[in-house]
Parts: C-alpha cells; sequence; structure tokens
C-alpha cells in the first residue's frame, strides 16, 4: 500500500541528519538540509574588536572637540587678560620698595644656565607655557598625588608682579594667562632679567646682585657654578633653604641643580661632582666691597 504524503529517505546508517539547533526537528522537515546560523555583522571582524575601534573613534572625537573648545576659551582669556605692558616698570617699582638695583644687566651665564636647569627647562622653547608639565600635573590631581610644580618662568613671573599670593584654580588660571603674554611680549632675556631682580633669595636679599654680594660677597658675574646652583635652588623656598640657617638642606638643593646641568648637558656628570667638593665661601656680608658699590649705586640712582 502506497502511503500518502511526501516520502522520506531514511538516513544512512551511522549518519545522523541535521537538526534545528533551536526545536529539535529534522533538517529535511524543514526544507532547509544545510543548515546553518549566519554569522552576524560584516564577516573578517570580531564584535570585540569592532567596539574597541568605535570606542576609540569616539574617544578621539571628544579629545578634538575639547581641544577646540579649549583653543578658544584660552584665545578668550588672552584677549580679556590685562595686558603686559607695565611688566618692567612693575619691577622696578618692587626693585625700589626692597631698595634693591635694577640694573638691566644681563643675567650671568652660569646662573641663568641654573636657573632654566631646575626652574623651567624648555625655557628657550616654550611660549610661556609647559604643555607636558600641565599634564604631569593634571594627571598627579587626578590621581591624588600632591602638587608637582610645573610653573614656567614666566608663570612665576606672572605670579610675582601680577598675582602675588594668590592661590587656588583662578589664580593658577591667571599667572598662566599673563606668562603667555609675557613670553608674547618680551626677549627671553629680558624675562631673565626682571625675574632675576624681583626674585627672594632668602635671608632678606632681593634680587640676585643682593643675594650674591650678601652670601658670597662677589658680584653675580663672578659666581662659580656651585655657587651660582646654590642661588638657584633658593628659588622655590629661600626661608627653609637659607643656607646660613639651613646649610644642609641649602647644599641638597645645590646638588639637585648640579645634576639638572649635567642632565641637560650644561656640564659632564664629572664637573658637576667636582663644583659640588668646591667650598662655597659662605659669607653673609652687608658690608663687602661688591655690597657697598651697589649701595653707592643705588645712592646715585636716587
Amino acid at each position: 500500500m502506497r502511503t500518502l504524503g511526501p516520502s522520506r529517505e531514511s538516513a544512512p546508517a551511522g549518519v545522523s541528519s541535521p537538526s534545528c539547533p533551536h526545536c529539535g526537528a529534522p533538517a529535511q522537515d524543514l526544507g532547509n538540509p544545510d543548515w546553518r546560523v549566519s554569522p552576524s555583522g560584516p564577516p573578517g571582524k570580531p564584535p570585540r574588536r569592532r567596539r574597541r575601534l568605535r570606542r576609540t573613534r569616539r574617544l578621539l572625537a571628544v579629545a578634538v572637540v575639547l581641544g577646540l573648545l579649549g583653543g578658544i576659551m584660552f584665545a578668550g582669556l588672552l584677549i580679556v587678560a590685562p595686558s603686559v605692558a607695565n611688566a618692567p616698570a612693575l619691577a622696578l617699582a618692587m626693585d625700589k620698595a626692597h631698595h634693591v638695583v635694577y640694573p638691566h644687566q644681563q643675567v650671568p651665564d652660569r646662573f641663568a644656565a641654573s636657573l632654566v636647569a631646575t626652574e623651567d627647562h624648555r625655557f628657550y622653547s616654550e611660549a610661556g607655557i609647559d604643555p607636558f608639565a600641565i599634564a604631569r600635573v593634571t594627571t598627579g590631581f587626578l590621581m591624588g598625588k600632591p602638587d608637582q610644580g610645573g610653573s614656567t618662568l614666566y608663570q612665576q613671573l606672572a605670579k610675582i608682579l601680577y598675582v602675588p599670593g594668590g592661590s587656588g584654580t583662578l589664580a593658577k588660571a591667571e599667572q598662566i594667562v599673563l606668562g603667555v603674554k609675557l613670553a608674547l611680549s618680551y626677549p627671553k632675556a629680558e624675562i631673565l632679567q626682571m625675574y632675576s631682580s624681583v626674585a627672594y633669595f632668602g635671608h632678606g636679599y632681593y634680587g640676585l646682585q643682593a643675594a650674591s654680594c650678601g652670601y658670597f660677597a662677589v658680584p653675580p658675574a663672578a659666581l662659580t657654578w656651585s655657587q651660582a646652583a646654590l642661588l638657584a635652588g633658593l628659588v622655590q623656598a629661600p626661608t627653609a633653604d637659607d643656607p646660613l640657617t639651613h646649610l644642609t638642606l641649602a647644599r641638597a638643593q645645590e646638588g639637585h641643580v648640579l645634576g639638572r646641568l649635567a642632565a641637560m648637558g650644561k656640564l659632564t656628570q664629572a664637573q658637576a661632582d667636582r663644583a659640588y667638593q668646591q667650598p662655597l665661601h659662605l659669607t653673609n656680608s652687608h658690608t663687602s666691597n661688591c655690597a657697598v658699590s651697589i649701595a653707592t649705586h643705588r645712592a646715585r640712582s636716587n
């Protein structure tokens, strides 16, 4: 007797018929003897890799947008920030208030190199702002680490002249903007001149000439590498590192500055080691020939 309906041939012995992965029915009942689950998405790229690429593109897009917004905001701050055309006049007024001579002389090479090495080693290549230092400080802030510095010499000069005693985010932003304006307005040699004349070096000494004469009884041009390094190391903590009251701390800063000079190639490591072994000849003299000549110059200028 013939059976109604389509005939079904039994599968050969030992060969299993493919079945639906969901209901378990034989593939013949579904009319699809070659059952396969088609992969989702375009072939060749695993889903995880595609997600990673999409995430990277989004992050790059966000970074570009934030960079553009930051640039626009910074340009606006430069426009509304006060002028720095009076910076030399402010420096002169501060020098007169501290009874310091402001000779407008070039800063000696040894002190300039020591100051740049320890305070702002990109001084000659930056435009008033060090993006690497800002990135380092920002990362430290986000990770809860203490402030690691990062102010350029331009920003430090701006703080002394325009934001004395200022603290907090707004004061820091003002220092950055004014530092950029100083960098765009004055040659680097004049920035060093103004900074060296208004910086405080401890023990009541304002300005490089007063500090050089007061601590070593020599004019700035006669400073040795060890003496120049010690003075450059004082500007961050002039009272705490005062060599006449805290010699050990001052010598530690001197060693740090000499190490930075060696790292920057201004000195070899052997030269830095020899400089550290040289005597400093500290004097604390307000009556040396150097100090007397400064006092005479001051009296004549008044």
